[in-house]
């Protein structure tokens, strides 16, 4: 008599990806970010006023003004790269706590500055505490999700992100009017920073297990679910500079999707520092201006609660192209109206359109980056996002600095969205495991 004997369980079966079994870890990623935008969504309203009030940067120095903006994006893009190759060998957790620690000397930064360079320093220390805590939170999250619900998955992170950004730049904003700019600042990162550090000590587990679980059951053929459609091209465990090269330049799809980050982060920039001036110079008070930043950040975040579970029924590519368009319809909007409910209504329009991107970027490049290098592809798309701020600073500063105003800048962004647009429609494939690819036109 023969006796079948049931397989011995795996270890590898004790981390099955899911949003539902890992909703308790889910949650805590998801705290996580809200912290991590909170810290940035401080500078949203206060520092470009702050500029000239307490440094004396004149109005029309659009480049000295923007050296902060690029000091944040050389730094979060590099870190980016370097955390995602990090968090291959030592772990996601153990680079989401090294990025709050970075943070702690920013609200000092603020607080004691003498010099605008000042401020400079304290968003390098920024761009070290974006580049490694914003991307663990997404790893993490892409890590125990399932594929055909990351666009849900990053939705939501990004979604408790910006509608942090938004609640951030609002209630600085009113606190900065009550016990002053500095005061305010100080005080609101400070808690920010400590209530992160003990959540993420305390609560964050490490997801990097669960990436290693994904990446046997796709060796062993036990994967159920849509097959994920992964980019040849790479050995299993390829060098940074094997990834670098292949997601930045090598594979079409990857580089139409690292240029399409550039593109909007380099909209962000015109939206974090040069619409606030914009504002201001058209009347509107520090209140006013962070009621329109924030609608801005709080329309990004609560949209991509829909916009990210939409790619996961129709695809990533219609998703981001429709994105980036409307989003270049709302820069161009925002000069061409005029009045605090206008404002307002642009401001919704550009978050809405960043809602339609953003979380499908990410997404995308999740989808074809095999599990045993996923983290080193999106931390090369976040670099060339990210470094979109210093690229974004530098070409929209000079081009106002050259015109001596604002709005040509705003003109530039609206051009540049539009042919970003129009690179992922010709060049990208879909990536999405439940739909199939079209050949990207040559």
């Amino acid at each position: 008599m023969n006796v079948q004997v049931p397989p011995t369980p795996s270890h590898h079966d004790a981390h099955l990806q899911g949003i539902r079994v890992n909703l308790p870890q889910f949650v805590w990623q998801a705290v996580q970010v809200f912290l991590v935008g909170l810290l940035i969504g401080m500078e949203r309203t206060a520092l470009p006023v702050l500029a000239s009030r307490d440094f004396g940067v004149p109005k029309s120095s659009f480049l000295y003004l923007l050296s902060f903006v690029i000091s944040f994006g050389l730094v979060k893009g590099a870190l980016n790269f370097v955390a995602g190759r990090l968090s291959e060998r030592i772990g996601r957790k153990t680079v989401l706590v090294l990025g709050w620690v970075a943070a702690i000397p920013i609200p000092l930064l603020i607080f004691f500055a003498q010099s605008w360079w000042w401020i400079v320093a304290a968003n390098l220390f920024l761009g070290v505490n974006q580049g490694f805590a914003w991307s663990m939170t997404v790893t993490s999250k892409v890590d125990i999700t399932r594929a055909e619900q990351r666009g849900l998955a990053t939705g939501i992170n990004e979604f408790a992100g910006y509608a942090a950004v938004g609640l951030a730049g609002l209630a600085t904003a009113w606190l900065a009017q009550r016990v002053g700019t500095r005061e305010a600042l100080l005080g609101f990162a400070s808690m920010v920073i400590a209530i992160a550090l003990l959540t993420a000590l305390l609560f964050v587990r490490e997801t990097l297990p669960w990436a290693r679980a994904e990446r046997h059951r796709h060796a062993s053929g036990t994967h159920a679910g849509p097959r994920p459609r992964f980019a040849d091209g790479l050995p299993e465990h390829p060098t940074s500079r094997q990834v670098f090269a292949y997601v930045s330049f090598g594979h079409p799809t990857f580089s139409a999707l690292c240029q399409a980050g550039v593109a909007n982060k380099v909209a962000d920039t015109l939206l974090w520092v040069l619409f606030p001036l914009y504002l201001h110079g058209h009347g509107l008070g520090l209140v006013q201006v962070g009621w329109v930043t924030g609608v801005y950040g709080l329309s990004w975040g609560a949209s991509q609660l829909w916009t990210g579970p939409l790619s996961d029924r129709v695809g990533r590519k219609r998703p981001v192209v429709a994105g980036l368009w409307l989003l270049a319809a709302g820069v161009a909007g925002a000069v061409l109206v005029r009045g605090f409910a206008a404002w307002l209504a642009s401001a919704v329009v550009m978050g809405v359109g960043m809602a339609l991107l953003y979380p499908n970027l990410i997404a995308a490049v999740a989808d074809i980056a095999h599990p045993s290098w996923r983290s080193s592809a999106l931390g090369t798309y976040r670099y060339w996002r990210d470094t979109g701020y210093a690229i974004g600073a530098l070409v929209l500063g000079l081009v106002a600095q050259a015109r001596g105003a604002v709005e040509p800048a705003f003109w530039v962004s609206a051009a540049w969205l539009l042919a970003s647009g129009a690179w992922v429609l010709l060049r990208a494939q879909e990536t999405h495991p439940g739909h199939p690819p079209k050949e990207p036109r040559p």
